[in-house]
């Protein structure tokens, strides 16, 4: 792989300035940013966008899962409301977090309360807001196993919404508000549904996951929460870059899933390929492996040479090494590309990217 080198231009001063709001740290502006500090400013939202018709708008949570161009000629609104409380609920744990906190956060809080269930997606970058529309997941949960409903705001309608979980069309990293089938929304908040203590069970299907914890659970007794968060936020920091000191977007690349004959084919070609069966008969494949083999994670940039590449320890992630600001979404759709045309020629396996990458109108 050719390292992709900076460019560095010039910022507008007249532009706000995004460098500073997703973690990929890429070079970008917008022509202005709204941030709404509560829920009630979002009756006025459509008056505030009104001033500017014609120009495009977007919403922007913690930049952990989006790729944005140099400039974005509309307007980016931050929802930025804060909360956590728990609700009344007699089957279970009932908590509504709002879609400004950090996900992590609201994450380690749930812990902190001894309301368990979340602790498998610890340390995932972002915001709560964010994770229903990814989907985020990790360690064998996805976080729509434990959301009962999304509150939104209807922007057609210009009231709130609540979407019950069963209408989020959640799909693996996918969802309704991805999709943008539930018409243009806002998440508001998220109420989550856990497991009263009594009846909670720790999710153990993750290899990696299995064998951090062999050494620390004793058979004879229930391993705690607390064990599987310390163990997850250990893992990802083992081998996952923290975004705050090298720019990236978590995981880049969506695991592919294919028919079960394609699967069984390319495993006689590799013996080795790591696979995993999918409840409708379809095969699940690495593409951390995949991407590894077409070697992409001995070509990692080093600073001076290059800026935006694959992490040498994960090769799921594609990483900016030339801080904040100087680098730029061509550079790393021209990684991307390069990524997904090799493991394609190689394997006949298209890999598809997580992140979403911005339009810059």
């Amino acid at each position: 792989m050719n390292p992709v080198a900076p460019s560095p231009l010039p910022l507008p001063a007249e532009f706000a300035d995004l460098t500073a709001l997703n973690t990929l740290g890429l070079r970008a502006t917008a022509n202005r940013v709204l941030r709404l500090h509560s829920p009630s400013e979002l009756a006025s939202l459509a008056l505030q966008l009104a001033q500017f018709a014609g120009q495009p708008w977007c919403v922007l949570g913690g930049g952990s899962n989006v790729v944005l161009p140099l400039h974005y000629a509309g307007t980016v609104v931050q929802p930025l409301f804060m909360g956590i409380t728990q609700l009344p609920c007699e089957s279970g744990l009932r908590i509504q977090a709002f879609a400004g906190e950090s996900w992590h956060g609201f994450v380690a809080h749930c812990m902190a309360q001894g309301w368990w269930g979340l602790e498998n997606l610890a340390l995932i970058p972002g915001t709560v807001g964010a994770a229903p529309i990814q989907n985020i997941g990790a360690y064998g949960l996805e976080v729509a196993q434990r959301i009962e409903s999304v509150t939104v705001w209807d922007c057609d309608a210009q009231a709130l919404r609540t979407v019950p979980a069963a209408e989020c069309a959640f799909a693996y990293r996918d969802s309704a508000f991805k999709r943008g089938t539930l018409g243009t929304v806002i998440v508001v908040a998220v109420t989550f549904l856990l497991p009263l203590p009594q009846d909670w069970m720790p999710v153990l299907g993750y290899a990696e996951l299995n064998k951090m914890l062999a050494s620390q659970s004793n058979p004879q007794t229930t391993l705690p929460a607390q064990a599987i968060f310390d163990a997850v936020v250990a893992i990802r920091r083992a081998k996952l870059p923290d975004p705050a000191v090298i720019g990236n977007a978590g995981s880049f690349f969506k695991n592919p899933v294919v028919t079960a004959a394609q699967a069984a084919a390319l495993r006689v070609l590799h013996p080795h390929l790591p696979h995993y069966a999918q409840a409708g008969g379809e095969c699940k494949l690495a593409a951390a492996w995949l991407i590894d083999q077409c070697g992409f994670k001995s070509c990692a940039p080093k600073s001076g040479e290059g800026c935006i590449g694959v992490h040498p320890l994960q090769a799921l992630v594609i990483v900016n090494t030339a801080g904040r600001g100087n680098a730029t979404a061509a550079q790393v759709r021209a990684v991307a590309d390069e990524i997904q045309a090799a493991v394609l020629a190689r394997f006949g396996v298209n890999l598809e990217v997580e992140p979403v990458f911005l339009t810059a109108a």
